[in-house]
């Protein structure tokens, strides 16, 4: 059985240019080994990684020992959940690719609150 996303229907890809999710399939696909549970599909913005580095993760510089290439505003990305809702509750929380982002982001925000930042 396929993963399914928010709305219930087959998972949909993220990104593959930059290549993303826990497994770099390009889907936010997860297991019990993603311990940050990233499935949120997110067309991240300027704030949002100025307030991801703030709180200590660089989603902008290149990694490329964990095949990281860093992100740039605009370009989607499988996001940690818990790292989405609290940029939510910090107001620079960015939108969100309801059809590709995991059924399990549910256990930890409301498909209201997805929907609120749809593209």
């Amino acid at each position: 059985m396929s993963a399914l996303n928010v709305l219930g229907t087959a998972l949909q890809a993220c990104s593959f240019d930059p290549l993303t999710g826990f497994f770099r399939d390009g889907c936010c696909n997860t297991d019990a080994h993603d311990h940050g549970t990233h499935v949120v599909c997110a067309k991240v913005t300027a704030d949002f990684l100025a307030y991801s580095l703030q709180r200590g993760n660089d989603l902008s510089t290149p990694r490329p020992e964990y095949r990281f290439v860093g992100l740039r505003p605009g370009d989607r990305w499988c996001l940690c959940v818990n790292r989405w809702l609290e940029a939510l509750q910090a107001g620079v929380a960015p939108p969100v690719h309801l059809e590709a982002t995991h059924a399990k982001a549910l256990e930890r925000v409301s498909l209201e609150q997805l929907r609120e930042y749809a593209l």
